[in-house]
């Protein structure tokens, strides 16, 4: 072997896509000194998303005051590039990691999501990249979207509320509040699914349950955002209910394109072209990737199932590390992957397992055991 790219998703909660990097360096100058090391930062449009562009394009962290998942101020900070460019990650103000063991989509808001992309605009950003990944709310947008000037109102003309519960409740919508450099502004939202917004593939039954939904809300949510989606139908005169994508966090992707106007790009395609992947795996030998959990999720199109299918055009292999390996993730195998190794080492508790001492650990001794073997 001549050259090696290792470019990996977080593991959310526990290691940074830089650690990752960090480690296969390590590793790489122990046990394969004389072959060529390519470590590049990765994400998918989920945690990590702006820490990958600020490592490749520079730009400027901005900090801003805005509301957590349950209504409390925080701060979060987006990336602002030269060009009139912005980059925002919703999972900083939104995200999994911010609401610990009190997981309920029913009352989590996306409302500080809109609040980062309102300071981007008043502060003169036109070009705005959004990540979606890592949320942890299910409110179809209503949130981010009351930060930007919509009203969504109940049967009462009163405000419908917060989160998933508020969804049910609105009868009326009034959109003439809508922040109006918004006009003025592109879109672009980095989504690494194509799920639609509603039914058994979509975003209360496939993603709704790693948030915080139980088997038993799973039906009356998914029918409170249909009844959100037909309402924003004849509002505004759209259809976005079945677009791929629409039940990207939590139905998020649906209020971006039906309200915002803007375009749906899987996410691990923008950062592979602002990371220049293509240029240095003209010449690779294995590509080496990963993410927190590799399922049947993995190969709908998320980072390492990206990176495999750009690897497999120059025919390198494609090794990925997750700190869990379910059944389905076979599906990885045909979509270009061609072996994953889970991290963890014995039995162990969830929690012991993503402690970041103990991941880094892990993912130590799993590299450089895979690397013995190239």
């Amino acid at each position: 072997m001549k050259k090696c790219i290792v470019i990996s998703d977080s593991f959310k909660g526990s290691l940074s896509s830089g650690e990752i990097c960090d480690i296969a360096r390590a590793c790489f100058a122990e046990v394969l000194s004389d072959c060529e090391l390519a470590a590049i930062p990765g994400a998918d449009g989920g945690e990590g998303t702006v820490d990958c562009f600020h490592q490749v394009c520079g730009g400027e962290l901005v900090p801003v005051t805005v509301q957590g998942p349950f209504g409390q101020d925080m701060e979060a900070a987006y990336l602002r590039l030269d060009g009139g460019r912005a980059v925002i990650e919703m999972a900083s103000s939104a995200g999994l990691p911010l609401v610990g063991d009190r997981r309920d989509p029913r009352i989590t808001s996306t409302y500080g999501v809109g609040q980062q992309i309102r300071h981007a605009v008043e502060q003169g950003s036109t070009q705005i990249l959004l990540g979606l990944g890592g949320s942890a709310t299910n409110d179809g947008g209503i949130g981010m979207l009351k930060a930007l000037g919509v009203r969504f109102l109940d049967e009462n003309d009163v405000d419908a509320g917060e989160g998933g519960q508020a969804l049910a409740k609105v009868s009326r919508i009034d959109i003439s509040g809508l922040n109006p450099l918004l006009r003025e502004a592109h879109i672009q939202v980095a989504c690494d699914v194509n799920n639609p917004l509603c039914g058994e593939i979509g975003s209360t039954y496939v993603y709704g349950p790693q948030k915080g939904v139980t088997e038993n809300q799973k039906k009356q949510l998914d029918e409170d955002m249909a009844h959100f989606a037909q309402i924003t139908s004849q509002a505004l005169g759209t259809d976005y209910c079945n677009t791929p994508g629409a039940g990207a966090a939590g139905g998020l992707g649906f209020a971006f394109l039906s309200y915002l106007g803007a375009t749906l790009t899987p996410g691990i395609e923008l950062i592979l072209n602002a990371v220049g992947l293509e240029q240095e795996l003209s010449d690779a030998d294995v590509v080496v990737t990963g993410e927190g959990r590799l399922d049947f999720q993995t190969a709908m199109g998320k980072a390492p199932v990206g990176v495999a299918k750009l690897a497999k055009k120059y025919h390198a292999k494609v090794i990925a590390f997750a700190g869990s390996v379910t059944k389905e993730a076979v599906a990885c195998n045909e979509a270009g992957i061609d072996a994953f190794f889970p991290i963890v080492r014995g039995i162990s508790t969830l929690s012991e397992a993503m402690d970041p001492a103990t991941a880094k650990a892990n993912m130590a001794a799993a590299v450089e055991q895979v690397f013995r073997l190239l």
